[in-house]
This record gives structure tokens, C-alpha cells and sequence, in this order.
């Protein structure tokens, strides 16, 4: 790095006599020239590979001893979705990702990520032929046809740059060859798909999910905005036996920005007090905020109590939102609903029929799962949709083409600053020149981190305005983004890239043709301007070979997870983390899959366009998707989830795209030709974009309707329902299909359990979580409460409440999995043995409106540790459960030497919670029928516990309290 520096001080000292902007100018026409060495190839392949077998013995080093960063699946996961356990081995992580096959993994993984591995395992499959016929026929036509009398490097001599004649007809050969070959792993891999989705359309989870056989009903006119309404819609197309209950969208107001908005304040309250009690012992000056800008209450610029502040913020909010949902009715319906039929066949049929028909301007489709939906997208009307969609297209445009002038100037000045010296002598003198070693680590550091900060930002801009755009699914938006990234990707980074000189020279030539008095036409022939690209793309093609083969790192690093390891021991050291950040660190992390099908897709793209230019390019992309295949099994399998299931729909998007790589890479050799084949040539290639696009019809015809509907047959007849499937009609299509804000849980603010003796001085509310002066109804008689640490004493004058103690020991999310504000960041829950919308053959009631333990649960989940906590305990004979405090034991699971001594009773651990699913869940609607009965007594009458903890008493009843904080954080019931 500081030799191009000094290289460029040595430049500066020649004497010149162009300016600042005639030096600009020169650098313009050929931005990108640093990048084209050709030595750089054996610098790569030696650093990509030597690096890469480093990180993987580090890793396999590592491994053993830290499985909560690289294996955290296999705690957390129940025993369907728990991968082949691992052993301590060095290299014992190699064996489970030979054995583990397809059929298992979708059980293990999810259908969304078996199509990922799958399509890379395809790619790498078509490199690795084409890297054979590539290099086996291209580099000798090359290379023996090429003009002997030039001397140019070995990677230019396989290229056609020198090469005229018939040597030519082996491009023609070769594109034919390469898209045949496209087409058929293409459609070999179609066929698969649709073989995985007909057996996730017949597995269990899928059968008992009230989504697969749910409508989704949007833009319903005013007039048909009821049950009733929704019902005449599907019924005109006579497609099902039956008639669906139906269920219309309510209106939230402002229910998701409340609840958005207490989440934040939260946290903040929690970042707060993490920092003020790190030192319980010795408590510093109490931390101060400015208010928000929303509270009126306060003046702006005013400072106040951050503790007091926020906690009184958070009770205003918990009071809006309980009296927004108060207010929630039917009356102001919203235009979308859903329509639940009683089997999958039915709903599919009405789906299929509905598919190019929109009955009373409206549009039927199949309901996703409920957390897969944009609640806020669902309101929109068509033309909003329309014009939002509109607008995000033209801004990603914008954004397209804008970048264009950056991304020369990166090229341009960061990979070498003496570049920069050459436009600002000043710079030159002052800063090049006095500190040369300084700026070389800057130019060796600057680039790349920038590079790398747009790859990140770029998806979170593009999925920002997808949700902008109207996307009703979060499926949906990652689909779009994964398209406007690859297009994005493929305009900026390998056609603007690899032909920007030759596009600049060209218009050089004919703006000064004009200024001698030639004619526009004149002047664009002899520019030349085919023969320019064709010999830019080639200068440039020794590039895409260094470059994906250092796309390996990235594979090897992506293993390490050296970037979590690195920021978490940052903030671990040098921050202030809260008891939430902790548990959400010990999560599985969720899985990108717009970002990494976009850098596929891309890398497919590069190595297809330029198969013909520079072959070699196949086999460095073949070792590229050899590598990857295996590293990201194993981190689907043991470290990373799929944040939102959606069976495996991405798969046309992969689909469309590498047929567009295909066409563009015909593009590229069109251009070859044009520039030094004959018109014979050409001809022979223009009927392969029209082959490509019939084949694409084809796979429609033939592959679509069986991925996405379950069957095509009319069932008019009751008795036509498959065998075993029983009619059940009361399921709870409302509360599952409702919007997620009528009864999503508040989350609590989280303190470490070292602080607690110290809260009655640090918070100056209201502590106590007794409201002796109610009557629940439940007890006549008044127990105070028990201690946590000392089973049968009283829990004394400084409980919990408002906040959520957390103990050291039960910072993991082995123990907060079960819970919302956690797992359905992590997952959803369907990993966990918690499916977001299983519905029992019993009851037909959706899994999620139960609580921990089976019964209909209040707004909040209970803390595993916390004051108040529960956990189920049966007897094994009726299947009740009955619900007990934490410091409770059964007489079973008391030890006899505790009672006979007069000492606590000691419960007998059953094992790891996050080993042995201790969150698992088995089926409530037959085994837990009575599980929703009160439990023992674990208060005075009228106790309710706050801020995450279960309430004992009749919900909204009369002798409730309405000061409690459990009565403002409750959902609708």
C-alpha cells in the first residue's frame, strides 16, 4: 500500500503540465484500472485459501468450548427441530453435515432454508460442469487462435481478445452449451421444490396450522366490511362444500405506534438503570434525559430525572393503550378480513378459483401466517398501494443511478490516493508526502470498510421502503428486496463497472468528432464502440476472478462469527449491557436470506456473463458454492433460524433471475461477435433468449399451481374430505387472525437481580404489588406473599413490582424463549415446540392464545425467575395441570432428608431446561382442559402480580383494581 503512495509522490515530482482537471479527467476514462492486475490472482488464491483453512481449524479449535456461538440450536431447539447432537472432537462437526440428507433437514431446518442449501447445492453442481466444458473448449480455442505476434499476460490469452475467425464459433457453441445446461438443473430443481412442498403440504405442523386453511380477503368495499361480507365474497365461487367463518379487520387507531413506542421506552428505562446500578453499592448521581418531544408536559430542552421520567412514561402509555383497546369495536371495520374453511382442500380450491378474478374489486388469496403479516399495510387501499409502489421504485431507480458517481470515485481515489494527490496538490504536499506510511493504512482500511458498510446498509435501505411500498408480507417485502438488490448489485457493480471506460472513451470520441466538424453517425462509427466493450470487458475479467475468490473468506468468516464474537465482547467490556440485551445475545441469530440469495444470484451472474470471456472464472466459482454448501449447512443446522417461515416461496424469484443471468451473458457474447465475428454468429444466437423465455412458460404450466395449492379438485361434497380429517367449526379465527396490538403482551423493564435490594431508593413510585382493599373472589383468606429465596417466609417489604428482577444465573434464553418479546424475534416459536398458529384436532383453538401453560393468559407472559413465576404440574392421571409458584414443590419432588431435617425442601432437578425442552409443549386441548383453574394461593385477596406476571382474579371484574399495573397491560380478552 505505501509503495502506490510513494509511487504516486515519484509521479507528482515529474514534471507535467496538465492541471488538476486534466488529471481528472484522464482517471475518469479508466476508474476502475487499479483493480485490473493480473498478478493479483496468485496474491488471492494464496490469501483466500491460506486464510480460510486458517478460520475453519480455528473455528473447529473454538468450537467445543463455546457452543452458545456456534452451536446455540442445540440448546434451545425441542427434540423434532434439535440438529445431530455434536461430539468435543476437533473435526466433529463434519461428520453430522455428510450424513444429514435433504428429507431430514427440512425437520431441522425449516423449508425456507433447505431450498437455500438446495439452490446452492445446484450451483455449485452447474459451475462444476460448466467449469469443464468452459475450460476445456474456450482456454484452448483461446489460446490457439490468438495473435502469437502480441504479448500479453496468461489471463488476457485465454480471453478472445486477440482472437478472429472461426475460432469464434466456439462462443456460439459454448452459449448454447451453458444455457442448455441452465435450463437443466433449472428444471431439474424445480421438480424438487415441488416434490418438498407436496410433502410440507401433508406434514403434520402444516395440517393442524389454521393458516393453511385460511383465505385472506383485502380491499373489500364498504358495504361488504362484516363476516357476513366476507362469506358472500368467497361464496361466488362455489368451489368448497361449506361455508368459512369469517373474520373482518378492526380498526387498531393507534394501538401499534402506543405499543412501538412503550417498547422503546422500555429499553431505554432498562438502558438507563443498567448503567446507574452497575455498582449497586455505590450509586453514582442519577442519570438525566431530555423528554420526548411528543410529552407536552415538559418543556423542550428541559432535563429530567431519566428514572422517574421514564417509568411515569411508561404508566401514561400502559394507560393509553388499555383505553385504546377498550375502544377497539367492529363498528369501524377495516377493508381486509380472513375466511377459515374447515379443511385445506376447500380453501385451496376457493384460492385457485379466486387466483385471476377479484369478486366486488376485492382480491382472495391464501392467508400467510399470522406473523408473517404487515398489520400496517393491510388498511391500504389499491391506488395507495399503487402509487406507494410507484414512488419506492422510482427512489431504488434514483438511488440506482445516483450511485454511479460514488462508486467511480471510490474506484477512483480510495484504492490509491495518490490519485487524489494528482487533483489536489495541496494534499499532495501536506499529507502524502509527510505521512506516507499513515495514508497507506488508510487506502488498505478505507475501501473495504466502506464497501462493506454499503453491502450491510443497502438491504435495510431497500426492505425501509419495501414496507413503505404497501408489502402486505413480510415474505413478500424479503422478495423484493432480493430483487432490487440484485439489480441494484448487477447495474452498479459489473455492467457500469466492467464497461464504464469504454463507455466514456466512446462519448470522448464523438464529442471531439464534433468539435471537427464531423457528423454524429461518422463519429459513432469510428469510435468503435462494440470493439471497446468487448476489449473492456476483457481487461477487466481478470478482476471477477480475484475478487470471488476472495468471496471465500466471506464464506470462512461468515463459519467464525467473528463479527458477533468481537461486538459482544465489546460491549461486554466497555458497555453498560441490560439483563434483555444479555438473553437476546444468547439467542440464535436470524438468517438474511435476501442478503445471501442476492450475493449468490450476483455471483452467478458475474461467472455466467464472463464464462465465455474468461473461463477460468467458472472453476473459481465452482470452489466458491463447493465450499459454501457445506459452511452455511452447518450454520443453518446448529447456529442460525429463519426468522419468518414461509415454505420455501422464494424459489421462483431464484428462478426468473438466473434465467436473466443466462440472457445477459448471451448479451455478453452478442457483443464479442459484433465487435469480431460475422453476422452468421449472431444469427445463431438469436433464438436462444426466446428458448429460454418458452421454457420459462413451460415450468409455469407445468410446476406452479402444484407448489402453491394443496389440490386442484372441486369438492362439492362433504364426503369427498380425505379420510381422518374431522369437521370442526369453532376455531378462534378472530383472536389468531387479529391484529397482533389488541393483545400482544407490554414488555416489563428488566433489572439484574444484584440490584434489587437497592430499587426502594432508586425508584420513587409506588413497590408494593399489594392492594389489600380488593376482593377477587377467588380466596377468603389473606396469605401474604412467599419469599423466592426462603421457601415459607414472607416475601418482606421490597418486592419486584414495577420492574422484572433477573438473576445473574438466568441470563439465557433457554429461560425467555416462551415468550413473545423474545421468541418471535428468534424464530416464532415453531423451533421451540411453540407453533405460531397450531390448531388441535380437539378444539380447533389456535395454540398461541394460550399462555405457558395452557390457559387463557393475560397481556404479559410470566418471568421463569421472576416473582410471581409458575410452572405446570401434573399428577399424570387426568391430564389437569394445576399451576404453582416457582418456590413450590410438589411432595414428589421433595427430598426427604430437606423435610425430615425441617430444612427448605430441595426441588430435584430434571435436567437442562434448554437440553431437555423444558418450554415444549404437548397438546392443551386434550391433556390440559382444567389447566385454566386456579392454582393454589399465593396472595392476599385481591394479589395480582405486575409487570410480566400472571394475574389471579376475574379479568376486568368488578373487585378488580384498576391501579394495579397488571389491569393497564392487559390484552382484549
Amino acid at each position: 500500500m505505501s509503495g502506490g503512495i510513494l509511487a504516486g509522490q515519484q509521479a507528482q515530482q515529474a514534471p507535467h503540465t496538465d492541471s488538476g482537471a486534466d488529471q481528472f479527467l484522464k482517471l475518469v476514462q479508466d476508474p476502475f484500472k487499479t483493480a485490473f492486475q493480473a498478478n493479483a490472482f496468485w496474491a488471492s488464491l494464496g490469501t483466500s485459501i491460506g486464510i480460510t483453512i486458517f478460520i475453519a481449524i480455528c473455528f473447529s479449535l473454538l468450537r467445543p468450548f463455546n457452543s452458545v456461538v456456534y452451536a446455540p440450536k442445540l440448546k434451545h431447539a425441542d427434540e423434532k427441530h434439535r440438529p445431530p447432537p455434536l461430539g468435543k472432537g476437533v473435526f466433529a462437526w463434519v461428520t453430522p453435515l455428510i450424513k444429514t440428507r435433504e428429507a431430514h433437514l427440512v425437520d431441522k431446518v425449516g423449508l425456507d432454508a433447505t431450498i437455500f442449501l438446495r439452490f446452492t447445492r445446484m450451483c455449485r453442481n452447474l459451475f462444476l460442469v460448466m467449469a469443464l466444458v468452459g475450460c476445456g473448449v474456450m482456454i484452448p480455442a483461446n489460446v490457439a487462435s490468438s495473435n502469437k505476434d502480441l504479448t500479453h499476460s496468461a489471463f488476457v490469452t485465454m480471453t478472445p481478445l486477440n482472437v478472429w475467425g472461426r475460432a469464434l464459433w466456439a462462443h456460439v457453441i459454448c452459449a448454447w452449451a451453458f444455457d442448455t445446461l441452465v435450463a437443466y438443473f433449472l428444471w431439474a430443481n424445480y421438480r424438487a421444490v415441488v416434490r418438498l412442498r407436496r410433502q410440507h403440504f401433508e406434514s403434520p405442523e402444516y395440517q393442524a396450522g389454521l393458516h393453511a386453511r385460511t383465505l385472506m380477503v383485502t380491499d373489500i368495499p364498504g358495504s361488504l366490511r362484516t363476516d357476513e361480507g366476507i362469506a358472500r365474497i368467497t361464496n361466488e365461487f362455489k368451489s368448497a362444500s361449506g361455508t368459512p367463518r369469517c373474520a373482518i379487520g378492526r380498526n387498531v387507531k393507534e394501538l401499534p405506534a402506543l405499543i412501538e413506542q412503550h417498547a422503546m421506552t422500555v429499553r431505554k428505562l432498562e438502558s438507563y438503570l443498567a448503567k446507574y446500578l452497575k455498582n449497586p453499592d455505590r450509586l453514582g448521581p442519577r442519570p438525566t434525559c431530555k423528554p420526548d418531544k411528543k410529552d407536552r408536559s415538559y418543556s423542550r430542552g428541559q432535563s429530567v430525572d431519566a428514572i422517574e421520567y421514564l417509568s411515569g412514561r411508561i404508566r401514561d402509555l400502559e394507560i393509553q393503550i388499555h383505553e385504546v383497546r377498550l375502544s377497539v369495536d367492529k363498528r369501524n371495520a377495516m377493508p381486509y378480513g380472513f375466511a377459515s374453511y374447515q379443511s385445506i382442500p376447500e380453501a385451496h380450491n376457493v384460492a385457485l378459483a379466486a387466483r385471476k378474478k377479484h369478486p366486488q374489486g376485492t382480491t382472495v388469496r391464501l392467508a400467510p401466517r399470522p406473523n408473517d403479516l404487515i398489520w400496517n399495510n393491510l388498511p391500504l387501499s389499491k391506488k395507495t398501494r399503487r402509487w406507494r409502489r410507484f414512488t419506492n421504485d422510482l427512489w431504488v431507480a434514483l438511488l440506482t443511478v445516483v450511485w454511479i458517481a460514488p462508486n467511480a470515485m471510490m474506484a477512483i481515489f480510495l484504492t490509491n490516493l495518490s490519485n487524489l494527490g494528482l487533483v489536489w496538490p495541496a494534499f499532495q504536499q501536506y499529507q502524502l508526502e509527510a505521512h506516507p506510511k499513515t495514508w497507506a493504512v488508510v487506502q488498505g482500511i478505507a475501501s473495504p470498510a466502506l464497501t462493506s458498510l454499503v453491502y450491510l446498509l443497502l438491504p435495510i435501505i431497500f426492505r425501509r421502503l419495501s414496507v413503505r411500498a404497501g408489502d402486505l408480507t413480510k415474505t413478500s417485502r424479503d422478495q423484493h428486496v432480493t430483487h432490487k438488490l440484485y439489480a441494484f448489485f448487477v447495474f452498479n457493480y459489473l455492467i457500469i463497472f466492467s464497461a464504464f471506460s469504454a463507455v466514456w472513451q466512446f462519448a470522448a470520441s464523438v464529442v471531439n468528432a464534433e468539435h471537427q466538424n464531423k457528423g454524429v453517425w461518422d463519429a459513432i462509427k469510428e469510435g468503435q464502440f462494440f470493439v471497446k466493450i468487448m476489449t473492456a470487458l476483457c481487461t477487466v475479467s481478470p478482476y471477477w476472478v480475484t475478487w470471488l475468490l476472495q468471496r471465500n473468506l466471506g464464506a470462512a468468516v461468515d463459519l467464525s462469527q467473528i463479527i458477533n464474537l468481537i461486538y459482544v465482547a465489546f460491549c461486554r467490556s466497555f458497555m453498560n449491557p441490560t439483563p434483555r440485551q444479555f438473553i437476546e445475545w444468547t439467542a440464535p441469530p436470524w438468517f438474511d436470506y435476501a442478503q445471501y440469495y442476492n450475493y449468490f444470484l450476483f455471483y452467478a451472474t458475474v461467472a455466467l456473463c464472463f464464462a465465455t470471456l474468461q473461463p477460468i472464472v467458472l472453476a473459481v466459482t465452482a470452489l466458491y458454492f463447493a465450499l459454501d454448501s457445506w459452511l452455511k449447512k452447518y450454520l443453518l443446522m446448529y447456529v442460525f433460524i429463519t426468522k419468518t417461515e414461509s415454505g420455501g416461496q422464494i424459489w421462483r424469484i431464484l428462478f426468473n433471475r438466473m434465467l436473466f443471468a443466462a440472457m445477459l451473458a448471451n448479451l455478453f457474447v452478442g457483443l464479442v461477435l459484433k465487435a469480431k465475428g460475422s453476422n452468421m454468429m449472431m444469427y445463431c444466437l438469436v433464438p436462444l433468449p426466446f428458448l429460454l423465455l418458452g421454457f420459462k412458460w413451460y415450468c409455469s404450466k407445468a410446476f406452479d399451481d402444484e407448489i402453491h395449492y394443496y389440490t386442484k379438485a372441486t369438492l362439492r361434497d362433504p364426503e369427498s374430505l380425505p379420510p381422518g380429517k374431522e369437521r370442526h367449526r369453532n376455531d378462534k379465527l378472530a383472536m389468531r387472525f387479529g391484529h397482533p396490538a389488541l393483545y400482544k403482551p407490554l414488555i416489563t423493564p428488566m433489572v439484574h437481580a444484584k440490584a434489587q435490594h437497592v430499587l426502594a431508593q432508586v425508584y420513587r413510585g409506588r413497590l408494593n404489588s399489594e392492594h389489600s382493599d380488593s376482593v377477587d373472589g377467588y380466596r377468603d383468606i389473606q396469605l401474604d406473599p412467599m419469599s423466592q429465596t426462603r421457601p415459607g417466609k414472607t416475601q418482606g417489604t421490597v418486592p419486584n413490582a414495577p420492574f422484572e428482577i433477573v438473576p445473574g444465573n438466568q441470563l439465557d434464553f433457554a429461560y425467555y424463549k416462551d415468550r413473545e418479546e423474545f421468541g418471535d424475534e428468534h424464530g416464532g416459536g415453531d423451533i421451540y415446540g411453540r407453533p405460531s398458529d397450531l390448531v388441535t384436532l380437539r378444539s380447533q383453538t389456535p395454540r398461541s392464545f394460550f399462555g405457558p401453560n395452557g390457559s387463557p393468559s393475560s397481556s404479559r407472559a410470566s418471568s421463569p425467575g421472576g416473582f410471581g413465576s409458575r410452572r405446570p404440574v401434573s399428577d399424570g392421571s387426568d391430564g389437569h395441570d394445576v399451576s404453582y409458584p416457582v418456590d413450590y414443590h410438589h411432595p414428589a419432588y421433595r427430598t426427604a432428608s430437606a423435610v425430615s431435617h425441617g430444612m427448605a425442601p430441595t426441588y430435584i432437578d430434571q435436567g437442562d431446561p434448554g437440553t431437555r425442552g423444558f418450554y415444549s409443549h404437548t397438546n392443551e386441548s386434550e391433556s390440559r382442559l382444567l389447566s385454566g383453574a386456579a392454582g393454589m394461593s399465593v396472595g392476599a385477596p385481591g394479589y395480582r402480580e405486575e409487570y410480566g406476571r400472571r394475574q389471579v382474579g376475574t379479568p376486568h371484574g368488578e373487585g378488580e383494581d384498576r391501579l394495579s399495573y397488571d389491569y393497564f397491560r392487559r390484552g382484549r380478552q
